[in-house]
């Protein structure tokens, strides 16, 4: 199999489980919000967001680094596995103790502490699944994540179903994720052992100290990155209370969701640009221009159409009262936008050992977050906390792209001009659909589509290559 034919086999196995996991998260997220309403929505939300910081604690980039080296190197996986199964236990139980410690020193009420109890185990059940993802990913088996990750959303779901019908109260519908993250843990090491081996304990001192060693930057910019993703969640609730991270979460969520379309990319092309960083740079260089020019050409119609029809989305999945949410997502759409268009350079770093530069860059942004959001968010609410999202979101961009630019790769002249021609076909796709308010929404998004393709192929976006990539995705 050619490298063109693996990567467009993975990138379809992963879109579609993906658009499968997409659309089931979809419904879990429209049920539970509709359902605990906005002040329970909001605890729940305080939850996922507090133990979403405190996951990283539990790997501390050990997942990231095991899938730059087995991709280079089959023989490590056993030795990785082995190592950081027991490192993982140890991280996991002092994770553990200090989120016990941190939630009570800021005085949450019983129930709110007992729901980030259930959440932290669900996340600690992630925390093993995500190392065996680590393997799928080195060698390039994305069926078998796709998989793991479509249970997740599945049993979630299901589990909300029973919740709702059985009118549980929001300890017990939390409990749901808990018993989730149990199920997919248990699959997964299922799988693992039949597919690969029976994952075996290893402590080696001297081993743990080298892998930390060169995980470090992997968990500086996954800390980073979690804490200004979920900082604002945590800091409404304490100066705003419940009502305002629920509201803020109704968009966030919205967009968080759509950020697996980068990944889908990401998981799929990461392995095969850390062996090109070694094996040929123009080859990295090129699926780097080519992934970059696809996240803009995904994300930013996505912006346009959702600033316009924002209202329409938040009241056809939460209902009237959620409207508030509205200018909430037309701000933070755009920090979607801007994370698809980060993805690419981030991964181009840390492909060419370079993840010292993305921690550097995601800290800067996480500084700019804290700070800023404790001015704003006493003035402005979830609105400033929204703004306050797309500036990071920027920041983080712009400083990736100096830092690239060292690399001595570059975007050609032809891609530039295909993002050009991007950002008209999806303008004249916002114009249409300006005019067009009144129709009703699935009815709008079908137009935007057809508009925006229509535009790209009028005005030739496609060179041949990517015209014969995208033929061999849709038969894939």
């Amino acid at each position: 199999m050619n490298t063109i034919q693996r990567i467009t086999k993975n990138i379809g196995v992963l879109f579609i489980s993906q658009m499968l996991s997409y659309v089931l998260g979809f419904f879990t997220l429209m049920y539970s919000a509709r359902y605990l309403g906005v002040g329970g929505y909001g605890t729940l939300s305080l939850a996922l967001a507090f133990t979403g910081i405190f996951s990283v604690f539990m790997d501390l980039g050990l997942s990231t680094l095991t899938i730059r080296e087995v991709a280079r190197d089959k023989s490590l996986a056993k030795n990785y596995v082995a190592n950081i199964t027991f490192l993982k236990l140890i991280l996991v139980l002092i994770t553990f103790i200090l989120i016990i410690i941190i939630v009570n020193l800021l005085k949450y009420d019983p129930e709110t502490i007992q729901i980030i109890y259930l959440i932290t185990f669900y996340t600690i059940f992630n925390a093993f699944s995500l190392l065996f993802y680590g393997i799928y990913q080195a060698y390039e088996k994305m069926e078998y994540q796709s998989l793991g990750t479509l249970l997740n959303s599945f049993f979630l779901l299901i589990g909300i179903f029973i919740a709702i019908y059985f009118k549980f109260d929001i300890t017990k519908f939390s409990s749901i994720y808990l018993l989730t993250g149990f199920f997919v843990f248990f699959f997964n090491f299922i799988l693992f052992s039949l597919k690969f081996f029976t994952p075996k304990i290893k402590v080696n001192l001297n081993e743990w100290k080298l892998l930390l060693k060169e995980s470090w930057p992997f968990a500086v910019t996954t800390i980073s990155f979690n804490l200004y993703t979920w900082i604002d969640s945590i800091l409404l609730s304490l100066i705003m209370g419940s009502e305002a991270v629920g509201l803020y979460n109704a968009a966030y969520k919205l967009m968080l969701i759509l950020i697996f379309i980068p990944v889908v990319f990401n998981n799929a092309l990461f392995p095969l640009m850390s062996q090109y960083y070694f094996k040929s740079k123009k080859s990295l260089n090129l699926i780097f221009e080519k992934l970059f020019k696809t996240m803009i050409l995904i994300g930013f119609p996505i912006g346009v159409g959702t600033v316009l029809l924002a209202k329409k989305i938040i009241i056809f999945i939460y209902g009237e009262q959620f409207i508030s949410s509205v200018i909430a997502l037309q701000i933070l759409i755009w920090s979607t936008i801007l994370i698809f268009a980060r993805n690419p350079l981030e991964r181009l770093l840390e492909s060419s050992n370079k993840q010292k530069t993305v921690s550097k860059a995601l800290f800067l942004g996480l500084l700019f977050n804290v700070v800023f959001n404790i001015f704003l968010i006493p003035e402005y609410g979830y609105v400033g906390a929204s703004i306050v999202t797309v500036l990071t979101d920027g920041l983080v961009l712009l400083i990736l792209i100096f830092s690239t630019r060292k690399l001595g790769l570059s975007i050609s002249k032809n891609t530039k001009l295909s993002l050009l021609k991007i950002l008209i076909s999806s303008l004249i796709m916002g114009f249409i659909l300006i005019n067009l308010q009144n129709l009703n929404l699935f009815i709008l998004i079908c137009i935007g589509v057809i508009t925006y393709i229509m535009g790209l192929f009028g005005l030739k976006t496609f060179d041949d290559n990517e015209i014969n990539i995208i033929k061999s995705l849709i038969k894939k």
